[in-house]
């Protein structure tokens, strides 16, 4: 059995736990020129200029791990390690950066001196090793290790440059951990800011923050944006479903390891996850062992893995992790929220008929770290019950008296026929493209569509300020914004029910 996080809570006075509140940068207009657009323009970046000076909002590294298309089998392992090591490492530079606001404010090259320079050395040494064991094991080191060493803060007082999908995509910097002491000295002894108007301009710790939500009611239909987690299902081609049951994890079998990403390595998330079906998930379990292990799955022939990170209410309370790796020290505090309904459906392919996923076939969709990456791997669908012809991308959506939070993920289905992962864990599989057809000689597989359905109170926003926030966990660098919603899936379906879902499907009949 894997490590397992069971909650036990206690109340918690005001702030979150050790400081762990403090270590989530709420954005402070952090914009992204490729999607975030402001619905205030000028005045509101003039004041969070004003508000903000140059202090830095984040870290932004290269994602060294999505750079690595060739890795020979035998460096796997060790490269796994060492990209586990170049994570950490941001983590650690991004707590420094929301240590030491007052030692920023009175130096301007602190952040270049103190956090930026020391990680760059770091990563330079670190991405070397990796050079190393690529090389050792027959394959070519990666190019350009000078550049993939470089991060860059970015500043809280970003300029908004371009629109996203028509709605405010800018992120306001407040403190969103309880409500409570809203512009106030965050510690280090530095003022943050006072609301100016609108609530829009102060530079907080915190997150996530006011402009990271949305009321549902006022999204547009059809309003998702991106291009990734296209249904694959339509009314031709393969047309029936596979629905495996798998309950909501009502046993509370949670932890911060990333079997997929991080083998071998503990904490290798840095958030939590909860996990459904296979009940032996962690950063140890091998193959034989998910075959071996228990399922939560009603079809005992299904012991696949199905995970994605918990959310969590960020209400001041006390959980188990509040100390530990993957909570409170990787800045994820709060209660976190029991799924109410999960839907795990198998689908098929608009032009053809699927064939069968390989055993252990592992498949990520979403980015993680899409915050700082940009949109090439971000996946993200969120709306509300009763809305759900309303989806949002970079938005958590408050739902209407009733209406519970819904998260969809549609995970790539098209295969290259050939591996069960790749170096990078994308290149093995991919999207359908607008047709529903799969490019580049891949075949078509069914398509895991995942509901996730959450009765969560609806968070109140007065003053630019947000009460009662939910959030995801995430890495602290991301801010635990919406847009890095992930889910990972790894295929341990057996042979015959895996040939009774194709079957199913091509045929045009609904199974479970």
């Amino acid at each position: 059995m894997g490590r397992n996080t069971r909650k036990r809570r206690t109340p918690l006075a005001t702030k979150a736990v050790a400081g762990a509140a403090a270590l989530a940068l709420g954005g402070g207009g952090l914009i992204w020129a490729n999607f975030y657009a402001s619905a205030h323009e000028e005045n509101s970046a003039q004041n969070q200029i004003k508000a903000s000076g140059a202090q830095i909002a984040t870290i932004k590294c290269p994602d060294v791990g999505q750079q690595l298309t060739d890795v020979p089998d035998g460096a796997r392992a060790g490269v796994d390690q060492e990209l586990a090591k170049l994570d950490q490492q941001v983590t650690e530079a991004y707590k420094r950066l929301a240590d030491t606001r007052q030692a920023q404010a009175g130096d301007s090259g602190f952040v270049d001196n103190a956090i930026l320079g020391p990680l760059k050395s770091k990563r330079t040494a670190t991405i070397d090793r990796i050079g190393i064991n690529i090389q050792r094991a027959g394959g070519e080191r990666p190019q350009g290790a000078e550049q993939l060493a470089q991060c860059e803060g970015v500043p809280a007082d970003q300029p908004d440059t371009a629109a996203g999908e028509g709605q405010d995509q800018n992120n306001d910097g407040q403190d969103q951990g309880d409500g409570q002491d809203q512009g106030q000295d965050q510690g280090d002894g530095q003022d943050q800011g006072q609301d100016q108007g609108d609530g829009q301009d102060q530079v907080q710790e915190g997150g996530p923050v006011a402009d990271d939500f949305v009321n549902i009611e006022d999204v547009q239909p059809g309003s998702r944006n991106l291009p990734n987690g296209l249904a694959a299902n339509g009314d031709s081609g393969s047309t029936g479903s596979f629905t495996t049951e798998c309950g909501t994890n009502e046993n509370e079998n949670r932890n911060s390891d990333n079997v997929i990403v991080a083998p071998g390595v503990s904490n290798g998330a840095q958030h939590q996850h909860d996990y459904v079906g296979n009940q032996d998930n962690d950063a140890f379990t091998s193959d034989e062992e998910f075959l071996q292990a228990d399922t939560s799955c009603q079809n005992q022939g299904d012991k696949s893995t199905y995970y994605w990170p918990v959310l969590r209410i960020q209400d001041g309370q006390d959980e188990i992790d509040a100390n530990a790796p993957g909570g409170g020290q990787d800045g994820n505090v709060g209660t976190i929220q029991q799924v109410s309904q999960v839907e795990l459906k198998f689908v098929g392919n608009k032009t053809s008929d699927v064939v069968a996923m390989p055993q252990a076939l592992r498949i990520i969709t979403g980015d993680a770290k899409a915050f700082t990456n940009g949109l090439n791997n971000a996946n993200t669908s969120w709306s509300c019950t009763g809305f759900e012809d309303r989806q949002v991308t970079d938005k958590y959506p408050i739902c209407p008296e009733g209406s519970s939070v819904v998260r969809t993920s549609n995970f790539q289905s098209c295969w290259d026929g050939q591996n069960i992962d790749s170096a990078n864990h994308r290149d093995h599989v991919a999207f359908v493209q607008e047709d529903g057809s799969c490019a580049n000689g891949f075949q078509a597989i069914p398509q895991l569509q995942a509901k996730l359905v959450y009765d969560v109170p609806a968070p109140q926003i007065e003053n630019g300020q947000v009460q009662n926030a939910y959030a995801l966990d995430g890495f602290p660098d991301q801010l635990h914004k919406p847009i890095t919603d992930h889910n990972d899936f790894i295929n341990f379906f057996d042979e015959n029910v895996m040939n009774q879902m194709v079957e199913c499907i091509n045929s045009g009949q609904d199974c479970q």
